[in-house]
């Protein structure tokens, strides 16, 4: 049977890949759940009992961004010859966990949560997520409770994440409380982290053009061929919760956002929603930014709220706009003041740019 690392060369020799010895590295952890997930169920007799559901042990991988987590894990689950597993990246599954057990507390059950999970397992053997990171309290207190009923179910949980495990929820409200599910990790998951001095979004990008205008049916092929190129043309919403609210990004997978500039300036959102964008995204795709002016500056103050949020964080910005920068906004209240997002739209499309 072809193995992971099979899989990994052949790709490298198809130019798709490019060799990584931090990649290879974590192959063997993969390829050792890969194998158990597959093994053929132990033969029950007729008057046996049935045989304990053995878990194998599921494996954390962390690392810095772009070092290719969310691509091994999905050649991972790709490999997997199965029917029982799921891939799903860490902030929507919270976000139907969250909808799963709003319906469950109608019911009146003590404990929404076993059912809740009850429904999940069924029929499930692994459940990989991408991406996983605590940010809210109520998260917190979930995600513990969650995973020790998925593992006593017989799921086995692959994720990854940027941080390592002891810093997930830093600094969060009432942490102690959520101490015991970093040990439950610990004991439960493989923690292993890939160290590799490149940052492969990051590099892809490097030396290539990240603005376009004007907005032309060539600017638009070329910026949907750039998210297929980054995505692999897979794609989901990505709801982020920001203050109890929920703000909606169109397009998500692994790491690149994709939204038009209404979707995230047209809207009501603020410093808090951009900021919470920028720690979930390393690339933002942002299409049809249009000429900015007194007739819509509301949506042109927005708009400089997001750029200084995505240069902050350091987020790669490819985007599609009327004009280039310094010609985005040329008269009337706030285009003296846009002098300097323009700079800093600028500066941001040097390919060096973000490479700390």
């Amino acid at each position: 049977m072809e193995t992971l690392s099979d899989i990994y060369r052949a790709k490298v020799g198809a130019g798709e890949l490019t060799s990584d010895a931090a990649q290879l590295s974590i192959l063997p952890a993969l390829e050792l759940i890969s194998q158990a997930l597959m093994a053929p169920e132990p033969k029950r007799g007729f008057f046996r009992k049935a045989v304990p559901v053995d878990v194998p042990k599921g494996l954390y991988l962390w690392g810095g961004v772009g070092r290719g987590k969310s691509m091994l894990m999905d050649m991972f689950v790709d490999h997997l010859d199965i029917p029982g597993k799921r891939r799903v990246h860490f902030h929507a599954f919270m976000q139907e966990v969250h909808a799963a057990l709003h319906e469950a507390r109608k019911t009146g059950v003590d404990d929404a949560i076993a059912p809740v999970a009850t429904d999940i397992a069924k029929g499930l053997k692994v459940l990989a997520f991408d991406e996983m990171q605590i940010t809210d309290i109520t998260d917190a207190m979930i995600v513990g409770r969650l995973f020790d009923k998925l593992h006593e179910a017989g799921v086995a949980i692959v994720t990854t994440s940027n941080r390592v495990p002891d810093d997930l929820y830093k600094n969060g409200l009432n942490r102690n409380l959520f101490l015991p599910f970093i040990e439950l990790i610990k004991t439960r998951l493989e923690v292993v982290e890939i160290i590799s001095e490149n940052d492969y979004r990051q590099n892809r990008l490097k030396g290539e053009q990240v603005w376009f205008s004007p907005v032309t049916a060539d600017t638009r092929a070329t910026m949907d061929a750039i998210w297929h190129d980054l995505t692999g043309g897979k794609s989901e919403p990505l709801i982020l919760t920001v203050k109890g609210r929920e703000v909606e990004i169109p397009g998500f997978h692994n790491g690149v956002a994709r939204a038009s500039f209404f979707d995230l300036c047209g809207k009501f959102l603020g410093a808090g929603d951009y900021l919470e964008l920028a720690q979930n995204a390393r690339v933002l795709l942002l299409d049809n930014v249009p000429r900015l002016g007194r007739t819509n500056f509301n949506e042109a103050k927005r708009f400089v709220t997001l750029v200084d949020s995505l240069y902050e964080a350091k987020v790669r910005l490819i985007a599609s706009a009327a004009a280039e920068p310094e010609m985005l906004y040329v008269e009337g209240e706030g285009s003296f003041e846009f002098e300097r997002t323009a700079s800093r739209l600028r500066e941001m499309q040097d390919e060096s740019w973000g490479a700390e």
